[in-house]
């Protein structure tokens, strides 16, 4: 990850206006055709320019200059980026000592990883991390937030375009939000952004003007944020019907955030050296929920080969429970279809061995 060195003090978000186009060997990129438009070519509203105050969001403007704290080696023939935007959002809270320590962590839970992820696993080890992660946040991510608030006759429905989310699955603070649209039963396009990313990444510097993630795009209302804390507050009080965030959603994060990343040793955190390097021409589909252990692994392995997918949360008392028996005759998760073959999977190291052998290189 590569946070930014600011002037002002605290950590910022912003978008941009008017949007960029993509050239080099972005040409001939382009998102799958879906409800929404692609992230490429996303054009924000005014609203794009607010920032969460209070319980609202209201204009704000502020010029700054930042320049890139990379920690990798810059090229000597480039001069150090500098940045300067106005009518830009400043953040309440501050997330760069934690994407310091985060950029810190990667590299060591790499060594103590499984290794190539497309080979054999010790299933009953992975299952045993995976259990344990899930306990460690058992509170949060399992349910829907229709299934508890039947009495004050509050339903939760998708928007009319989908929200699109650019994460990676070893982020604690990804996790928070994959939590919160777990809880608000929320259907997602979500654009994984593993270390050494191709394509992702560079979308979310394009288009935000950081590496920073979570990175939320709501084309609905032409919002778009980074800081988990920032994002969640916005999809509970866009699409919460009134409601907050669950108690201790936002506060556990720093205190048991961490442990599925750790237990995980870092699975869902690193491009897969022989991923292919373009995206499937439609995206692929599953059904999981945040906290379930084996909607977990999968979710890892998608975001290794960095394919976007449409993600159907279905928690307990999920709206969306029907589409997952009428798909797959259950209510077990993950469900896994990809319409570009007609696969379909509900068992997830049948899933695994799919997503490796049909997304590798070498099967181009």
């Amino acid at each position: 990850m590569s946070p930014l060195s600011l002037t002002c003090s605290r950590s910022i978000y912003f978008s941009t206006s008017p949007p960029q186009e993509f050239h080099g060997k972005f040409n001939n990129f382009s998102f799958p055709t879906t409800s929404t438009p692609p992230a490429t070519t996303l054009k924000f509203s005014p609203f794009s320019q607010r920032f969460f105050r209070n319980g609202n969001w209201v204009s704000h403007r502020n010029r700054f200059h930042a320049k890139s704290a990379d920690s990798e080696e810059p090229n000597a023939n480039q001069p150090s980026t500098q940045v300067s935007q106005e009518n830009v959002a400043v953040s309440s809270s501050g997330g760069n000592p934690s994407t310091s320590f985060l950029s810190i962590l990667c590299p060591l839970l790499k060594l103590f990883s499984g290794g190539d992820p497309s080979q054999e696993r010790n299933y009953s080890l992975e299952l045993a991390t995976s259990s344990l992660s899930t306990l460690a946040r058992l509170p949060w991510g399992s349910k829907a937030l229709s299934d508890s608030l039947h009495s004050q006759e509050i339903t939760t429905s998708d928007p009319p375009m989908r929200l699109q989310l650019f994460e990676f699955e070893a982020c604690p603070f990804c996790r928070r939000v994959r939590e919160a649209m777990t809880e608000l039963d929320l259907s997602v396009e979500v654009y994984p952004c593993p270390k050494g990313s191709l394509r992702h990444r560079e979308l979310v510097r394009r288009s935000g003007g950081k590496e920073q993630f979570p990175f939320l795009v709501d084309p609905n209302t032409g919002i778009s944020l980074y800081e988990s804390g920032d994002i969640v507050n916005y999809l509970f009080q866009q699409y919460g019907k009134g409601r907050s965030p669950s108690t201790g959603l936002l506060e556990s994060t720093l205190v048991t955030g961490w442990m599925p990343t750790i237990l995980r040793a870092g699975r869902g955190m690193t491009l897969w050296e022989k991923a292919r390097q373009d995206p499937p021409p439609k995206k692929l589909e599953l059904f999981s929920y945040e906290n379930n252990v084996y909607a977990r692994i999968v979710r890892e392995a998608l975001c290794e080969l960095e394919l976007p997918y449409i993600l159907q949360n279905v928690g307990e008392g999920s709206l969306r429970t029907k589409f997952l028996l009428d798909a797959s005759g259950s209510k077990e998760v993950p469900y896994f279809i990809d319409p570009n073959t007609g696969a379909q999977f509900g068992d997830y190291k049948k899933i695994l061995s799919y997503l490796f052998q049909t997304y590798s290189a070498a099967t181009v």
